[in-house]
C-alpha cells in the first residue's frame, strides 16, 4: 500500500514536465525513482521534489519558447506592427492637426497652442515605422518604434508623482508603444507584410485610420461658430458635433465603415495569424479595462480633491502585470484550442482510413 501511495505522489509530480516529455520517459523515471526510494517511503524526498519541479518547470518553458517560433506568430508580429503603427500614426496626426486648426467653436483666446517639436517628430516617427515594416527594413523599424516607447517614458514618466492621472490615462497608448516595438522587433522575411496582406488588404489598413482622421478634423472645423448672444443648437455623440442629427449620422457612418475595412482586412487572414494578433492585442484591451473599472473610483477621487492621490504599490503592481499576463493566458489558450483542434482532425483522419 505505501509503495502505492509513494507512486501516485511521484505521478503528481511528474505532472509538471509537458505531455510530451511525459509520454516517452514517465515510466522509465517512475521506475527510477521507485527503485531509489527507501524501504517504507510513502512520500518523495525533499530533493526529489525540487529536483523534479525544476526540470518540469524549465521543460515547460522550453516547449512554449519552441511554440513562438512558430512562423504564425512571426505573421501575426509583422501585421499586428503595421496595424498598430497605423493606429499610433492616426493618434499622433490628429494631435498635430489639433493644434494646427482651429475649431470654430472654441471661444475667442481659446486657440490651440500650436504643435511643438515632440508632436511633429510623432508623426515623424510613427510614419517611419510604417514604411519601414512595408518595405522590410525591420531594424528600422524596431529601432523608430523602440525609441518612441523610450521617449514616452523621458516625458511623461517624470510626472508620474506630481499628476498620476495623466500617466495612468496615456498608459494605453504606451502599451500599444510596446506592442508595436515588440512585434516589428520579431524576425520575419523581407516585405513579410506586403506579401502576406497583399495590396488591398495593405490599402485597407493604411487609408482607413487616415479617412478617420480626416473625418474628425473635417467635424471640428464644421463645429457650430461660437456665439456669445445668440444661443447655438447642435447635437454631440462622442465628442462629434453636427448641427443636425443627419450630418451626425453620417460622421458617425463614415467612421463606422473606416473601422470596418480595418476589421475585414485583419478578419479574412488565416485564423492561426488572426488569434495570434487577437493575443498581441488583448493586454491593451485589459489594461485599458483595468483603468476604466479597478481606476475609476481612484480617478474621481483625484479630480475632486484637488490634489494627487498617489497609487499605492499594489495598484502600481496591478498596472505593470496585467499585459503581461494576459498575453500569456491567451498564448496558452491559443496554444490548447490549436492542440484540441490537430487532435480532433487527427482522429476523423483515423477513423476515415479504417476500413468499413
Amino acid at each position: 500500500m505505501s509503495s502505492d501511495d509513494l507512486e501516485r505522489r511521484y505521478r503528481r509530480l511528474l505532472a509538471v514536465y509537458p505531455w510530451e516529455h511525459r509520454r516517452v520517459y514517465e515510466d522509465e523515471m517512475l521506475a527510477v525513482l521507485l527503485a531509489d526510494a527507501r524501504p517504507g517511503q510513502r512520500r518523495p524526498a525533499a530533493a526529489d521534489v525540487r529536483n523534479l519541479v525544476g526540470a518540469g518547470l524549465r521543460a515547460r518553458l522550453r516547449v512554449g519558447a519552441r511554440g513562438f517560433t512558430e512562423p504564425s506568430w512571426s505573421d501575426a508580429a509583422t501585421v499586428t506592427g503595421l496595424l498598430v503603427g497605423v493606429v499610433l500614426l492616426a493618434f499622433a496626426s490628429k494631435t498635430l492637426l489639433d493644434q494646427l486648426v482651429r475649431a470654430p467653436g472654441l471661444p475667442p483666446g481659446f486657440a490651440p497652442r500650436g504643435p511643438d517639436l515632440v508632436d511633429w517628430l510623432r508623426v515623424a516617427g510613427w510614419a517611419g515605422v510604417c514604411a519601414a515594416v512595408l518595405l522590410g527594413w525591420r531594424w528600422l523599424a524596431a529601432g523608430l518604434a523602440w525609441v518612441g516607447v523610450l521617449g514616452w517614458g523621458a516625458l511623461v514618466a517624470p510626472q508620474a508623482s506630481g499628476n498620476p492621472t495623466y500617466v495612468v490615462d496615456m498608459l494605453p497608448q504606451l502599451a500599444l508603444a510596446v506592442v508595436a516595438a515588440a512585434a516589428v522587433t520579431v524576425p520575419a522575411p523581407r516585405r513579410r507584410a506586403t506579401a502576406l496582406l497583399g495590396v488591398r488588404r495593405v490599402l485597407a489598413l493604411v487609408l482607413a485610420p487616415a479617412a478617420m482622421v480626416a473625418l474628425l478634423v473635417a467635424n471640428r472645423v464644421g463645429s457650430p461658430t461660437f456665439n456669445p448672444v445668440d444661443a447655438v443648437s447642435y447635437l454631440v455623440f462622442y465628442g462629434i458635433e453636427a448641427s443636425s442629427e443627419l450630418v451626425l449620422w453620417l460622421y458617425v457612418a463614415g467612421l463606422a465603415v473606416a473601422a470596418s475595412a480595418m476589421m475585414i482586412a485583419v478578419a479574412t487572414l488565416t485564423p492561426e495569424v488572426r488569434r495570434r494578433i487577437v493575443v498581441m492585442l488583448l493586454p491593451v484591451a485589459a489594461l485599458a479595462l483595468v483603468i476604466d473599472s479597478a481606476l475609476a473610483g481612484w480617478v474621481t477621487s483625484t479630480m475632486h480633491m484637488g490634489h494627487a492621490i498617489p497609487l499605492v504599490p499594489a495598484q502600481w503592481a496591478m498596472l505593470v502585470l496585467v499585459a503581461p499576463v494576459t498575453f500569456l493566458a491567451g498564448a496558452l489558450l491559443v496554444r490548447r484550442r490549436e492542440e484540441t483542434l490537430r487532435m480532433v482532425a487527427l482522429g476523423r483522419n483515423a477513423d476515415r482510413e479504417q476500413p468499413q
